[in-house]
């Protein structure tokens, strides 16, 4: 397995990866970490008869979750990955989206085997995770540096293949387009993120925004954020 690798040249919506590489239809989805649910909805409006479990531990977007009346086939829980309220094999596939990181370093094992207990045998554990690379991550890094819990999340799903927890079925790097329509955009959605507080002296908050600004055009700013995606599926 490998944390990342050079020269990436695929830059694709996350959707193509994950709808090209997972039997969705008619199966039981869990998603760990659904943060704004917007993933949650692409899957839940594609396909056919998906019934979607989407967990969340913030409680600011899990009561956001609950005023949503749209989306029949998804059940919102708040719960974290380390501690699944679903039943011993009850999933088909259970999906993580930038969130294993996410996970507090001393629950990621606790987390991995979670997923094993509610996965099906032959279940897919499909897990994408960015890469501590790329003009994002040095805009990130300046207030928030992942680098530590990137690792500790790419180690813990090695340690859950080494002990026979999962079995590898598959490793894809690639882009995934970012856009922002200007710097408060990326404010609400970065810096003010519900599920990580961020402080900020007023001189790094101004460093941040001319390390933004550099990226600016009359449409907005975009970025191409390098993923790996480790594709996983239960003996």
């Amino acid at each position: 397995m490998d944390i990342s690798i050079a020269n990436i040249t695929r830059t694709c919506a996350e959707k193509e990866i994950y709808e090209s590489l997972l039997p969705l239809d008619h199966h039981h989805i869990v998603e760990l970490g659904c943060g704004r649910a917007e993933i949650t909805r692409a899957i839940a409006t594609s396909g056919t008869q998906r019934k979607i479990s989407a967990l969340e531990v913030d409680s600011i977007q899990h009561h956001y979750h609950l005023s949503l009346n749209d989306l029949p086939n998804v059940t919102f829980i708040q719960a974290g990955a380390e501690s699944i309220p679903l039943n011993d094999a009850s999933a088909d596939v259970v999906m993580m989206f930038k969130s294993l990181h996410h996970v507090p370093l001393g629950l990621m094992k606790t987390a991995m085997q979670e997923i094993q207990r509610v996965l099906k045998n032959g279940g897919y554990l499909y897990i994408s995770e960015p890469i501590f690379a790329g003009d994002f991550n040095e805009i990130l890094q300046l207030f928030h540096n992942e680098k530590q819990v990137r690792e500790a999340a790419f180690h813990a799903i090695v340690d859950a293949i080494d002990c026979g927890l999962f079995q590898m079925q598959e490793q894809i790097f690639f882009n995934t387009p970012m856009h922002f329509d200007h710097f408060t955009d990326f404010e609400q959605k970065v810096l003010k993120a519900t599920h990580t507080e961020h402080q900020l002296s007023e001189q790094l908050y101004h460093t941040v925004q001319e390390a933004f600004a550099k990226h600016t055009s009359p449409t907005g700013a975009n970025f191409n954020m390098p993923i790996r995606v480790d594709l996983l599926r239960k003996a």
